[in-house]
């Protein structure tokens, strides 16, 4: 198998997974629009737009995986940026023959009624969770047809370094270090999953490697489910700070700002995530790869680390 692989995007899936394939000797190019250098050792980057399927394929031939790590922030550009880059990704995975592995999240099953898995139908009902669903449906299609070789993986909400402003931990941790009251989106007392972005990374990696893993989803080995209210507070403890008051911001309200701020509006459509239990059977992966999660001690020391490093 070759030792090229290309990761598009360089948020923190994205670093990470370059981080893992360049630590083990693998030739790793991270494509972005500006090019931007991640400061990892061994790592080339490139500037494309990575929706141009003829600039992707020309870096992407030799590839044993096109890494789709990318992540638009904007919730509001979602329906004008994902389909031409995911079309590109497909051509690309395609003409090529790199594995195609997508970074997939939960948005594609919808609202549901216990623990998600990968046996769950994608019955999104908002037009972000219905998007990612049709990008695995493509991908799918394609890979059952021959054309391509592809697999996805999905992970819950992010913690660990890098997470930054998309993270519901990371985005309130800088004002409870210092001791202010924070507030969270929706419930603060209902389990909900974290992924710690390390994990996604490395069984984004295993599945490429694992040919008896493409064709389907996986879900991200990760721990057991938490409030918000007590992941925030083991956060701090690991950085040796108290616990801090913790308000929630009603999903109501979101909406209503919604009508105004058209990111709340969409910020809304997912409240489903925070007014009751999300949670994820993982029992899967972790049978199928012999793959734990990073122990959740280290996931808070991480979490931290990575904000004040």
């Amino acid at each position: 198998m070759s030792r090229h692989h290309v990761v598009v995007g360089a948020g923190p899936v994205g670093r990470h997974t370059a981080a893992l394939l360049s630590g083990r000797g693998d030739e790793v190019v991270v494509v972005t629009r500006s090019g931007r250098d991640t400061g990892l050792a061994g790592v080339r980057h490139v500037a494309l737009d990575a929706a141009d399927a003829d600039a992707l394929t020309a870096v992407t031939e030799g590839a044993a995986a096109l890494h789709n790590c990318a992540n638009p922030g904007d919730y509001t550009q979602w329906e004008r940026v994902w389909p031409p880059l995911a079309t590109a990704l497909l051509t690309t995975a395609e003409r090529t023959g790199a594995v195609y592995a997508i970074t997939g999240n939960l948005y594609p099953y919808g609202p549901v009624d216990g623990p998600m898995h990968e046996g769950l139908p994608d019955a999104a009902t908002d037009h972000k969770g219905v998007l990612r669903a049709r990008m695995w449906a493509d991908a799918l299609a394609a890979h059952r047809a021959g054309r391509i070789r592809a697999v996805e993986v999905r992970g819950a909400d992010y913690v660990g370094p890098g997470t930054g402003q998309n993270g519901h931990v990371s985005r309130v941790l800088p004002a409870a270090l210092r001791g202010k009251a924070v507030t969270v989106i929706g419930r603060s007392d209902q389990p909900h999953s974290y992924t710690d972005v390390g994990d996604v990374a490395r069984l984004l990696v295993a599945a490429v490697d694992d040919e008896q893993a493409h064709g389907r989803t996986w879900i991200v080995p990760t721990n057991a489910p938490r409030t918000q209210e007590q992941v925030l507070t083991e956060v701090l403890r690991s950085a040796g700070r108290p616990a801090v008051r913790v308000r929630s911001l009603p999903i109501g309200l979101l909406r209503a700002t919604g009508v105004v701020v058209p990111f709340m509006r969409e910020v809304a459509q997912l409240g489903y995530q925070w007014t009751a239990p999300y949670v994820v059977d993982d029992r899967a992966a972790r049978a199928h790869f012999g793959m734990e999660p990073t122990p959740w001690d280290e996931v808070c020391r991480r979490t931290v680390d990575g904000l004040t490093a």
